[in-house]
């Protein structure tokens, strides 16, 4: 073997297995569609903090994706050692919103769909996906569940309070209880007739009740 074979092997010949312009094109529109999965994640988060790195990884994640799937149509016996080594690797990182799953697998998708070259269906389907999660989890809904702390002085309070809640709302109902020498809590899921408030603040101005504390439930308990 000459120092020239050496230089003549499959390594060398598959730099120009992808053409410069299809990679332009791929990272160009899976950054465009990176950036729209990201601005609409921002505007359908509800959680409790917002965390601009998840939003900045679906970017990414969507670009990286194309740059594999590229590189594994590209060659076959790429495509086998590369599920291989994608097998070994373990995500540690816990998903805390079950939506933030779907916004992971929209991305990879979208850089599967773009690197096998259906640029139509990535971008119809992204437009399309993003319209219905905007509509549907921004959608306002005042019979949603919420949580409704309450403080009173004495089981007498209790009674009058929980008496004039339930006169005010569609639905409530006692979550948890904790009582103590002149101090009773409670903790009430509450569905309201409508968008209208001002119940708890004739609720904290009734004699015997310390405080009323109302705040939106979205399916955990923060202790």
């Amino acid at each position: 073997m000459t120092f020239n074979d050496i230089f003549k092997s499959s390594f060398l010949e598959n730099i120009t297995s992808v053409s410069l312009l299809d990679m332009m094109v791929a990272l160009i529109l899976a950054f465009g569609l990176g950036l729209f999965i990201f601005l609409v994640y921002k505007k359908t988060y509800q959680g409790v903090m917002y965390s601009s790195s998840f939003g900045t990884t679906l970017i990414a994640l969507t670009m990286i994706t194309t740059v594999v799937i590229l590189a594994v149509a590209s060659n076959v016996v790429l495509s086998l050692g590369m599920v291989g080594a994608l097998s070994i690797v373990r995500f540690r990182t816990a998903i805390k919103e079950p939506l933030d799953i779907a916004f992971l697998f929209w991305a990879i998708a979208v850089g599967i769909v773009l690197a096998a070259g259906m640029i139509p269906l990535a971008v119809t389907g992204s437009v399309v996906i993003g319209i219905i999660l905007l509509v549907f989890v921004n959608k306002k809904n005042y019979r949603n569940p919420y949580i409704l702390s309450l403080s009173c002085r004495d089981s007498d309070s209790e009674s009058h309070a929980r008496k004039f809640l339930e006169s005010q709302v569609q639905r409530c109902v006692i979550k948890s209880k904790s009582a103590q020498k002149g101090s009773v809590e409670l903790n009430l899921e509450i569905r309201m007739k409508d968008d209208n408030t001002d119940f708890i603040n004739a609720l904290s101005n009734m004699d015997g009740v310390s405080s009323a504390i109302l705040v939106s439930y979205n399916g955990d308990y923060l202790g």
